[in-house]
């Protein structure tokens, strides 16, 4: 039976891990920095074996590595996993999007094209001013223009746990970067949420598919081509 005391201790590592995690995939640990055990177990007021579990932890998931007498360090996506993982997210998107189509109503319609364009002004706003995009305001603006709406409006569990799973793979600050940084890649993001908004009032599920797995690689390509010309650098730093 388990007891009292490993199932508070199961809790803590569980805890931990999930706000090492939420800072490696909001981009404030960057990939390629170090996870120092004695730093977090001073930031997380814990000691170091509940934190080295949570390193454990994030390892298994693929978030960090862990290298024998170099210790944790944020793991560097490979570009052909990061294009594989979209081409995955590519076709479960589509499927949300055809089960989106009809149940979509006028209002939320009208709310994800205010959406839509709030996260393009915000990230010209950002490119123009050389700030950066704060994550949760990327977060708020994206799901909602487009993904996490459609994926709520698919009314299939099974297939939003396995999207929100491919989401937790990378962090979320790399494509904020890209739309910021890239003004051909952010017309086009914003054109394409727009072509995807205009199939699912429309009703058309089979095109709002065919558009969403287009968007969805779209996305994937600049993500992966993201990596591969700062990999080096990152690791180096």
């Amino acid at each position: 039976m388990t007891t009292t005391k490993a199932r508070d201790g199961a809790a803590l590592v569980d805890g931990l891990a999930a706000r090492i995690r939420d800072q490696i995939l909001s981009g404030e640990i960057p990939v390629g920095q170090p996870l120092r055990q004695a730093d977090l177990a001073e930031q997380f007021g814990t000691s170091r074996t509940p934190v080295r579990e949570a390193l454990r932890q994030l390892q298994t998931s693929g978030l960090i590595e862990i290298h024998p007498h170099r210790g944790a360090v944020v793991r560097v996506p490979v570009p052909w996993e990061v294009r594989e993982t979209y081409e995955v997210r590519a076709e479960l998107e589509a499927l949300a999007a055809r089960r989106a189509a009809t149940r979509l109503s006028a209002r939320t319609i009208a709310m994800m094209r205010e959406s839509n364009d709030a996260l393009y002004d915000l990230a010209r706003t950002a490119a123009e001013r050389s700030t950066p995009m704060r994550v949760r305001e990327l977060d708020a603006a994206n799901d909602y223009a487009l993904h996490s709406t459609i994926h709520e409006a698919a009314n299939n569990g099974r297939l939003q746990r396995l999207l929100n799973d491919i989401l937790l793979s990378y962090p979320r600050n790399v494509p904020a970067m890209l739309l910021r940084e890239n003004a051909k890649h952010r017309e086009g993001n914003h054109r394409e949420h727009v072509e995807i908004i205009d199939a699912l009032a429309a009703e058309d599920g089979d095109l709002a598919a065919r558009l969403m797995r287009r968007h969805v690689l779209n996305v994937g390509e600049q993500v992966a081509r993201w990596y591969e010309l700062r990999s080096s650098t990152t690791i180096r730093g």
